[in-house]
Parts: C-alpha cells; sequence; structure tokens
C-alpha cells in the first residue's frame, strides 16, 4: 500500500486498519495464547479484495505469451501450447514470488490440467509433470467445471444433481403447505440460475446429450409442479442469457468484455434487409474453438437469421 500514490489520510486509515490485529483459537473450552497478525487479508472485510489486488499486483508471468488471471480465491496460470516448456520456470517463479511477499504456494491445492481439442486430436502427447503438481481432466474455475477435452458434460452432470438435491427442499415446503405458486417462485429463483448459471461461457460446447439430460430433469419438475408448465427449455433460457450478456457488453463501454468486440463496421449500404443488432466487423473464421465463444456466437447470430431469411 506504501508504495501507491494515496493521500496522507488514506494510508494513515490503512494503517490504523492492520495494525493490532491477532488471533487465537478456542477448541474444547480451551484458549490457546494470543499471536499478532502481521500479514493478512481480513476476510469479509470491504477493504480485503483491494488489498489482494494491490497483493498480486506485481505477480507477472516470466513469458509474454503467458497469462494470469487473479480471483481472490484462486490465482490461473494460463500456458499455450508452444509455450509448454515454461511451466517449470514459471511456477519457481510463482514460488519465489509468494516467499517475497510472505506467503507460500500450496502445492496440495496447486493443480495442473491440459486442454486440447477433442476434434483435431489424434495422438497426444502430453508434456512432463510438473514436480508436486497433480495433473487432473477437469478444473472447476467460478463455479464452471472445466474439462481438458473443453466439453461441458461435466459441469452438466454436476449442476442437474445439485439442482436435483435441491427437490427434496421443495418436497419439504410441499409437506409444510406451500402451495404450487410459492413452489414454482423458489424454483425460478433457485433451480433456474443454477441450470443456466455462466451458460454463454459454456453453451457453444453444449451436446445433444448435455441438452437431453437438462431437458428431462426440467420435465420432472414440471410433472411435479415444482416449475410452470410453460416454461421455456433450456435452449430458450440459454438464448435469453446469451442475448442480455451480449447487450450488456455491446452497450457498455466499460464491461469486461467490450474490449473483446471487434470495431465497429466501416461498409456502407445503400440497402437495408432487416434490422440488425449491432455495427461491429464480423470477426474472420478462426477455427470452430472460436465460434464457439459468446461473442463471437452473437456477432454471427443476426447473419445466420439474414441467410436464413434469404
Amino acid at each position: 500500500m506504501a508504495k501507491l500514490d494515496l493521500p496522507a489520510v488514506v494510508y494513515d486509515w490503512l494503517v490504523a486498519f492492520f495494525t493490532g490485529h491477532a488471533h487465537r483459537t478456542v477448541y474444547n473450552k480451551e484458549v490457546s495464547s494470543t499471536r499478532s497478525i502481521m500479514a493478512s487479508i481480513i476476510q469479509g472485510s470491504s477493504i480485503g479484495p483491494a488489498s489482494y489486488t494491490v497483493t498480486a499486483a506485481d505477480l507477472q508471468p516470466l513469458y509474454a505469451s503467458n497469462r494470469f488471471f487473479k480471483f481472490a480465491e484462486d490465482t490461473y496460470l494460463v500456458v499455450p501450447a508452444e509455450s509448454v516448456d515454461t511451466r517449470a520456470a514459471e511456477l519457481s517463479n510463482i514460488i519465489t514470488w509468494a516467499a517475497t511477499n510472505n506467503l507460500k504456494l500450496n502445492k496440495l491445492k496447486t493443480k495442473e490440467v491440459v486442454f486440447y481439442d477433442s476434434r483435431r486430436c489424434r495422438k497426444l502427447s502430453p508434456p512432463p509433470l510438473l514436480p508436486d503438481v497433480d495433473r487432473n481432466t477437469t478444473l472447476k474455475v467460478l463455479g464452471v467445471t472445466l474439462s481438458s477435452n473443453t466439453s461441458p458434460s461435466e459441469h452438466i452432470r454436476r449442476v442437474v444433481s445439485d439442482s436435483a438435491q435441491t427437490l427434496y427442499a421443495l418436497r419439504v415446503l410441499r409437506h409444510h403447505g406451500m402451495n404450487d405458486a410459492g413452489l414454482q417462485t423458489v424454483f425460478r429463483a433457485v433451480v433456474v440460475p443454477r441450470l443456466t448459471y455462466a451458460s454463454p461461457a459454456w453453451r457453444g460446447f453444449i451436446t445433444g446429450a448435455d441438452l437431453q439430460r437438462v431437458d428431462a430433469f426440467i420435465r420432472r419438475c414440471k410433472r411435479s409442479h415444482y416449475c410452470p408448465s410453460d416454461m421455456p427449455d433450456i435452449v430458450d433460457l440459454m438464448e435469453a442469457a446469451d442475448e442480455c450478456l451480449f447487450c450488456s457488453t455491446l452497450n457498455n463501454p466499460h464491461h469486461t468484455l467490450h474490449a473483446l468486440l471487434p470495431p465497429q463496421s466501416t461498409t456502407s449500404q445503400n440497402y437495408q434487409l432487416r434490422q440488425h443488432v449491432h455495427d461491429r466487423q464480423l470477426p474472420v473464421h478462426l477455427g470452430h474453438l472460436i465460434d464457439k465463444n459468446c461473442i463471437t456466437r452473437s456477432l454471427y447470430k443476426d447473419m445466420y437469421l439474414l441467410l436464413l431469411l434469404l
């Protein structure tokens, strides 16, 4: 914090906030001695996220091709295939940075996942294992389970399983007298957001079997009157989520994803077949994986509809 250009009154307030913290443990009616805390981010405090941002600001990759994605709970290092030989050096750099900042990398929680394109993969030769780092086939990032083959099937399976457990709570509420209208309100507030959580991130990779799994769950809920009979199917729900995210990205220049939009189109036409939802240039086709992300799908959606009309 001292390295930032902060007003003196703000800096003095931060010093007062971080000074004088201590910790003790109470177990089985026994109380430990008190020990001062000299370095920590206090969970639940308003200054906590900003403190983490300042602490992790100088954690940078050694190689320009690699990227860090930092969150308060986890930090992710993304290494492209052409830079796979830099993994050990990057891991050593993280360990050194942690020690410099009075931290320690927990290798028990450090996992590696090798992502590959299942459509192009023939004989994949995975890179050698890193020392003391387990290699998994799935990784949970901000509530979304990512699989090494880019399939969302494992995420769908987990979400449907968690949603099915919620039905027990609905049965309890019904047993205690809640009517169908109330149960459906709870369903829309709890289960539907869970099924569609972050769907723009994984919708492009979903398969027919995944859709059938979700639709079968929704049909079962409709038979039990936990959700209204006219509730849209999963495709319509994901379509609405895509449109909401794209509109927010398009209309808000401060949106996190706004920088991913292509520049505005400079082509002028003397005819107008139908109204377009955006004035952006259509990106060059770079492969089916790029075509599956939300931005590309939304940009081309209007063009696909135009082709269908023609």
